[in-house]
């Protein structure tokens, strides 16, 4: 399973590039608007420090606007992938720009008959967003399951990003479902490392390390 970082922080990307762990990098408007940096400058920066796919997504509202804004982002670095919403306008716009070799995820996705749809329109991601569908009362996990038996059902080859996750049970439960990608943010990669046993184990060898030291 491929793990992509959930930020538009530059500094945070190259910290954990730096650990071998970036597959890739999903952002949103929400993301860029907190670095204070305009989209184009970002998108430009992470793309040159990551090498697998940069989502970027567009804005507007029509399918003709968003394929514009695919357009322009394409042009930004090879790796860019155009994220357009889970709306009649964005299944237009996702089959335009993948007719024109512009790779699309698909984003804002809480069932699998949307999926379906994502990956007829021909979507190179679907983004369900477990931890949304978990705040509905109903079960993230079962989400990806469904979209996993769909895909394969019919061998789709849009691939399944995993995002809106919150916890690293969440992280070995997508890979358990056989999920393409899980997306997330800094602080579950921090969460991942970290587990009290390895704390405790590191200690021990220290303290006998020293007492060994010490005769």
């Amino acid at each position: 399973m491929k793990l992509f970082l959930d930020t538009a922080n530059i500094d945070d990307i190259k910290k954990y590039a730096a650990w071998g762990l970036v597959d890739g990098v999903t952002t949103n408007p929400s993301l860029i608007a907190k670095e204070g940096v305009s989209l184009e400058k970002r998108i430009k920066e992470i793309a040159a420090v990551i090498s697998g796919p940069v989502s970027s997504e567009v804005t507007s509202e029509t399918a003709k606007e968003m394929v514009a804004e695919g357009k322009e982002y394409a042009k930004w670095a090879k790796n860019i992938y155009v994220k357009c919403p889970m709306t009649p306008a964005g299944l237009e716009a996702t089959r335009a720009l993948t007719d024109e070799g512009i790779r699309v995820n698909v984003t804002l996705v809480f069932s699998a008959a949307q999926a379906l749809l994502a990956a007829k329109a021909g979507a190179a991601f679907v983004s369900p967003f477990i931890g949304r569908v978990d705040d509905m009362g109903q079960s993230g996990m079962q989400l990806i399951e469904e979209i996993v038996q769909v895909y394969t059902n019919y061998m789709f080859e849009t691939e399944v990003l995993v995002a809106s996750v919150r916890s690293p049970r969440q992280v070995t439960d997508t890979a358990l479902l056989e999920a393409d990608i899980c997306t997330m943010p800094a602080a579950i990669y921090d969460k991942l490392v970290k587990h009290p046993l390895t704390d405790a184990g590191l200690e021990q060898f220290k303290t006998d390390w020293q007492k060994m030291k010490n005769k």
